[in-house]
């Protein structure tokens, strides 16, 4: 049996693609060449299913949620904030999985920001 191997692209619409490329840059650091390739640090990623109802990723209307490694959640949510970005108030704490906070793009998406345990 054949297998993926990992994630191979997240792709999304955007009412200004540059400018919320740019924002991805500038407030979260990812560096992107200019077809959007990314080469991320080797880590864990989480393929998980929510129920349709679920208010984890914010608004109803958002399908899906974009979940990026960090790997200092308090530095990371301080930068954003320095930057203007809306950030979530609150960090939860998962034993054994990690911290995570939440960051909502220009664009109304939620972020979600995971420091692994």
């Amino acid at each position: 049996m054949q297998r993926v191997q990992g994630i191979g692209g997240y792709f999304f619409r955007a009412s200004d693609p540059t400018a919320l490329a740019a924002w991805y840059r500038d407030a979260l650091g990812l560096e992107t060449d200019e077809y959007g390739l990314w080469e991320p640090a080797a880590g864990p990623t989480v393929f998980a299913a929510f129920e349709r109802d679920t208010e984890y990723f914010g608004s109803t209307a958002q399908q899906t949620m974009l979940n990026f490694r960090v790997a200092d959640l308090d530095a990371m949510l301080a930068q954003l904030r320095e930057k203007g970005a809306a950030v979530a108030d609150d960090v939860q704490e998962m034993a054994g999985v990690g911290r995570f906070g939440w960051v909502t793009d220009p664009e109304g998406n939620r972020v979600e920001l995971w420091q692994p345990a």
